[in-house]
């Protein structure tokens, strides 16, 4: 049997081995997520709705090879092969932003059994500001506020926002071959960010990001419209000028802005907790012993980032759940 073909009968064979255990069993509901990462994350999603009616299980498209990917996930529900018992869980990607411009947008915005995350990918909500100084203790078991992410990420998030509408219009309207998300996120780098004058960094940005649209509209002298009606739209969709960072491409934000500002505050709060341990009055064999101590309970940043969940109260993950409760809770899409 192809992989393509067990991927296609999945539903009906989840729906049939469900009807087989019986009223009394717990009804199994699969969820295909993209990747590996994503399993952790879904489970976050789906694990509040689980009781004694029912149980979800988080698992990856195919077992069949190593076929991993949207497109690999959202293949198994093409057609009338779907049903309640598998639901797909993928990242948004500009699919959201898009509203249907594309088949693929059309996909994850209308099928009942595909959920989206609404930001661009898990990662966003891994790099959710206002949780980042609770990843940092964890990092360092260090709670000195020596940074304010929230207030960065606010502006750093105006910064791009201009650029952001192009981008969104580039890829509603097919000219990403001109302005791709590659280069939207060359220009979205702040490069030189230092804690003690983070503005800088801020300053360079908007620079950037001033040049590129100046570029923009050398290009597409006539777009003042389109580009006006593609802003409304995105502000309508709930992105905001000050959580433009929640919709740009999840592992560029992660490795390339949000890491690299963790590291330099990390370091110094690693730094500043050793000072004290160096400069306790305390014998020298106490103090080497609570140094190993401290840095043998030291995490890895982007390890730490990973397992964030601090993002759980945060108005889109909260939008995802609603979703998840809407479709458990109608009577069609729950068979009894």
């Amino acid at each position: 049997m192809s992989s393509k073909l067990s991927d296609n009968i999945n539903s009906r064979y989840f729906e049939a081995a469900n009807a087989l255990r019986g009223k009394r069993a717990r009804r199994r509901i699969v969820a295909y997520v993209e990747s590996y990462d994503d399993i952790y994350f879904w489970r976050t999603v789906l694990s509040r709705f689980e009781d004694d009616k029912r149980y979800f299980e988080v698992m990856l498209p195919s077992k069949m090879n190593l076929t991993r990917g949207k497109k690999s996930v959202l293949m198994n529900f093409l057609g009338d092969q779907v049903g309640p018992d598998m639901i797909a869980c993928v990242d948004a990607d500009y699919d959201y932003l898009l509203q249907g411009v594309t088949e693929q947008s059309r996909r994850v915005l209308q099928s009942p059994y595909v959920f989206h995350t609404y930001v661009y990918a898990i990662e966003n909500y891994q790099c959710y500001a206002p949780s980042l100084h609770e990843v940092c203790v964890a990092v360092t078991l260090n709670d000195h506020r020596i940074f304010d992410f929230q207030e960065y990420f606010r502006q750093y998030s105006e910064a791009c926002f201009p650029l952001f509408v192009w981008s969104v219009w580039a890829y509603r309207t097919g000219h990403h071959g001109r302005f791709s998300l590659t280069d939207f996120n060359r220009v979205a780098d702040p490069g030189g960010f230092t804690i003690q004058n983070p503005e800088a960094s801020i300053e360079h940005l908007r620079r950037k990001v001033k040049t590129k649209v100046h570029e923009l509209q050398r290009q597409f002298p006539n777009n003042k419209d389109g580009y006006l009606k593609v802003k409304t739209d995105v502000l309508a969709l709930g992105v905001t000028p000050q959580t433009t960072y929640l919709y740009m491409q999840g592992h560029h934000l992660f490795d390339t802005v949000v890491a690299p500002i963790l590291t330099k505050v990390c370091n110094q709060l690693r730094q500043e907790r050793q000072n004290e341990i160096y400069y306790a009055q305390a014998h020298r064999t106490q103090k080497r012993n609570e140094m190993s101590c401290y840095e043998n309970s030291l995490q890895d940043i982007k390890v730490m980032l990973k397992k964030n969940t601090g993002y759980q109260q945060s108005k889109r993950f909260l939008q995802v759940q609603e979703d998840i409760n809407r479709f458990l809770s109608s009577p069609s899409k729950t068979p009894e």
